[in-house]
């Protein structure tokens, strides 16, 4: 079948445009190291919904802001992890225009009843979120396993949905690390009990 010269300089046309158009838009650059499209925007939000200032130093910034996507659009950590959740007049379920609770992001302190308090899930000194290695973070998040050992040597955390997050993928678990090493330290250990000698999380 022969295509008229017209049709097919129409859709060569059309085909350039649709290409330049792509490769101009930010965050869409070949060497980014993102390996899809649907990724690319997940970091993109992530960059943007950031609350609190991100040290992202050596880090891999994709890795950070997909992170950070996970975190605050996906996972709703704040909602356990910060308390209160909202700054005030920033509670969005009193109709007021949404604010994280930067001074308190992800501290820990939120009560779950008699027992249960929530962690605080900041880095440490070291830069390890909550003071756990990568492979215990993960350990936390496929079994459940508190290191802490609040409530008995063989009892698992009760509140966080762990048996969820344990689904998550590993580039997805190294995000959610990577971007909670980067966000800032908050003094405290919530729900844990006070050691004799109190120390400093945030200075080595």
């Amino acid at each position: 079948m022969n295509v008229p010269k017209t049709a097919a300089a129409a859709v060569f046309v059309a085909i350039a445009v649709a290409s330049v158009m792509t490769m101009s838009r930010p965050g869409l650059a070949a060497n980014d190291n993102n390996q899809t499209q649907d990724e690319k925007l997940k970091i993109q939000i992530g960059a943007r919904i950031a609350p609190v200032h991100l040290t992202i130093g050596k880090k891999d910034a994709d890795t950070v802001y997909l992170g950070s996507y996970l975190v605050n659009a996906s996972n709703g950590c704040n909602d356990c992890h910060t308390n209160p959740s909202y700054a005030p007049g920033g509670d969005p379920f009193l109709n007021q225009p949404k604010q994280i609770n930067k001074d308190h992001y992800l501290g820990g302190g939120a009560s779950f009843g008699p027992f249960v308090t929530s962690r605080n899930i900041t880095p440490n000194a070291s830069g390890k979120p909550a003071g756990l290695s990568y492979s215990d973070f993960v350990l936390v998040l496929k079994t459940g396993i508190d290191f802490d050992h609040v409530h008995g040597p063989n009892v698992t955390l009760q509140v966080m949905p762990w048996p969820v997050y344990g689904n998550l993928t590993d580039r997805e678990m190294n995000a959610i690390y990577t971007y909670l090493s980067a966000i800032p330290c908050l003094e405290g250990d919530p729900g844990v009990p006070a050691p004799a000698t109190p120390a400093s999380r945030c200075a080595i």
